[in-house]
């Protein structure tokens, strides 16, 4: 059995407000074992044994689309994966003693060259990105607020979708669900 953490995009945000109880019943309906939310925003944690991400991210978008009557896209990672995530350092000390946001967006797929440029496109004296598989790891020097950068910016620009949380987020998640042995 291998625990993921689905990070949906769509939740509780832009007028799109779903209880976590609900959220909770539609995973267990889809035969998902050990379900739980993490905070408000869409994190669902779950175990399962189905061995393809491919298919299950498939399944789980469906279910949500055809119940919430809206596409919800999901992205998944192993409890393993959070861990790295979580700790894996892309910026030096001294960039990182500046930021006053630290956030990872979640990938599908991998980025092309293309892509990655786009995403580097973004940097400026605010705000800087790093790309590590099927994360972007973006740190702004000031509010967020104050930046120009945002999801719906580099999803037109990438034309794919990604979700973003915050640092705090994924290191509240691999303390609270360390890998499975």
């Amino acid at each position: 059995m291998s625990r993921y953490i689905a990070f949906l995009r769509a939740i509780n945000v832009g007028g799109h407000n779903v209880k976590m109880d609900l959220l909770r019943s539609l995973f267990e309906s889809m035969e998902l074992n050990n379900v739980d939310t993490f905070i408000a925003s869409g994190n669902v944690i779950f175990e399962t044994d189905i061995k393809s991400t491919n298919n299950l991210q498939m399944k789980i978008e469906r279910q949500l689309t055809n119940a919430l009557g809206y596409e919800v896209p999901a992205f998944l990672r192993t409890d393993i994966e959070i861990n790295k995530i979580a700790k894996y350092a892309p910026f030096d000390e001294s960039k990182m003693s500046t930021v006053m946001a630290y956030n990872i967006g979640f990938l599908n797929t991998l980025l092309t060259k293309e892509q990655q440029e786009k995403v580097f496109g973004f940097n400026n004296n605010i705000d800087d990105f790093h790309v590590n598989g099927k994360e972007i790891y973006w740190i702004c020097k000031t509010k967020q607020s104050d930046s120009t950068f945002n999801a719906n910016r580099l999803e037109r620009a990438i034309k794919v979708p990604v979700t973003f949380r915050g640092i705090k987020t994924i290191q509240r998640l691999a303390a609270k669900y360390p890998p499975i042995k």
